[in-house]
């Protein structure tokens, strides 16, 4: 075999590597269970999970021609990474040890949310859309920007952070990035099962058995049941986001938003009211902006880092 891809998604307890031709197809998937990324070790286990998966394809590392890595920390546009956070890694160190690994190889790092919205664009719904913003609404909420079909990144590798646009300047509860009123306080999977514990404590209504910090698949069967905490709920999260939505617009004009992430899940059944949130608040020039899901699932980032090492190369 000769020229494939690899795309590598950095999770907290594992990774998950892709084996992928030039064009896109996918040839096999595989986790990587791994220590802390962060020294020799770490990076020999990534590269030896690797070789195995070239290996089942009769590949060797100097058939693979770009390789792409997605880490869950900002990365500007020149590749460094400034600060990690919820994950043990050294991404200088990896990207090093893959450089190292695979001799012929383009390596390019990407954010998780900015390698999401490239996988859709590549091989997902923003096939053929020059503008677009993808949201990825999960334990955080993050977001990829393509504007006239490249990623933007912004200088400091901030570009797509709108889970942090302020939405709430009376919210007193302190944000995971120390400011408060963001918008992951309410979007997040976390912050739709606050909002659904809070109303239910408001209105004295014993809530559906909620099973974890994030478990939003309970709070929205409990829509589906008639809930009227959990319409509430989901609806204040549909108010803040479409708020949010429409200040993006503002700024880089989307002619599509696509949601991912975990809570897309729910997708089906809050997109009417996303939409109508999004029509109440945006400039009237925007409101044309198609808001639809996101298509390849938690596969997306690995598809785009993949994508971005191949851009990369030329």
């Amino acid at each position: 075999m000769t020229e494939v891809v690899l795309g590598i998604d950095v999770g907290g307890t594992s990774i998950k590597a892709g084996l992928f031709t030039p064009a896109g197809e996918l040839l096999e998937e595989r986790k990587i269970p791994t220590p802390a990324l962060v020294d020799e070790a770490g990076f020999t286990t990534v590269v030896g999970g690797l070789t195995r998966i070239l290996e089942s394809h009769d590949a060797s590392a100097h058939d693979v021609i770009a390789c792409g890595l997605d880490i869950p920390a900002p990365v500007a546009a020149d590749g460094s990474v400034s600060m990690t956070a919820n994950v043990e890694l050294d991404p200088d160190g990896l990207v090093h040890a893959l450089a190292d690994a695979l001799p012929v190889a383009q390596v390019a790092c990407v954010n998780d949310a900015n390698a999401a919205a490239l996988g859709e664009m590549w091989q997902g719904a923003a096939r053929g859309v020059s503008d677009f913003v993808l949201i990825a609404l999960g334990t955080g909420v993050g977001a990829g920007v393509v504007s006239n079909g490249r990623l933007v990144a912004g200088a400091f590798g901030a570009g797509g952070e709108i889970g942090h646009i302020t939405i709430n300047l009376d919210e007193t509860r302190t944000c995971g990035c120390g400011r408060r009123g963001c918008l992951e306080q309410y979007a997040s999977a976390k912050g739709i099962v606050r909002l659904y514990l809070e109303e239910c404590a408001a209105r004295g209504v014993t809530p559906a058995a909620v099973g974890h910090a994030t478990d939003t698949l309970t709070v929205f069967r409990a829509l589906a049941e008639g809930d009227d905490c959990a319409r509430l709920a989901i609806h204040q999260m549909c108010e803040y986001l479409g708020l949010a939505m429409s200040q993006v617009s503002c700024v880089c004009d989307p002619a599509l938003y696509l949601i991912g992430g975990g809570v897309a899940g729910g997708f089906a059944t809050f997109a009417p009211d996303l939409r109508t949130c999004f029509a109440k608040y945006a400039l009237k020039g925007c409101q044309g902006a198609r808001i639809e899901a996101a298509s390849l699932g938690n596969q997306a980032a690995m598809y785009g880092c993949a994508y971005e090492a191949l851009r990369l190369r030329g």
